[in-house]
């Protein structure tokens, strides 16, 4: 049961990527999808971490799963960046706008990273899914870094 749901969500996920840019009726709307898809990633991507950390024991499988999770989740945001959501109730800093080139190569970049460690996590490969990780883990600093305010 828990894979059939693994599985639904991810096809959902899948499916709505394409059609999220266009269902946003109000700025606000598109704000609190990017918001949500970060926050769910991000979740799926601590309990990873935790497992890297040796905060919680190593559970192969459970890391494949969230893994798969990350790399699907870390398409959605994007489409949720257009125009008008740099105001409202974000962190989004105008760099995102101005730089709009450097932005989507750090997007593209986090999704590659996100990819991999998928990969790595399907080999049940502790040290591999370590690697992976933080290599993930940089390309998301990276871009909150650049583009994301304190």
């Amino acid at each position: 049961m828990k894979k059939l749901t693994l599985i639904l969500f991810t096809l959902f996920a899948m499916g709505s990527m394409t059609a999220a840019h266009a269902q946003f009726a109000k700025a606000e709307d598109a704000i609190k999808y990017r918001k949500a898809a970060f926050t769910v990633m991000g979740t799926h991507f601590a309990r990873i971490g935790a497992m890297v950390q040796g905060k919680a024991p190593f559970d192969a499988k459970l890391a494949a799963e969230n893994a798969e999770l990350v790399a699907s989740l870390s398409k959605l945001p994007w489409a949720a960046f257009g125009e008008g959501t740099d105001l409202g109730d974000t962190k989004a800093k105008p760099e995102i706008w101005k730089d709009s080139a450097k932005f989507k190569a750090a997007a593209e970049k986090m999704q590659l990273e996100a990819g991999k460690l998928a990969q790595a996590a399907q080999t049940g490969k502790e040290d591999a899914i370590k690697a992976a990780f933080s290599a993930t883990g940089g390309s998301c600093k990276a871009c909150h870094d650049d583009f994301r305010s304190k």
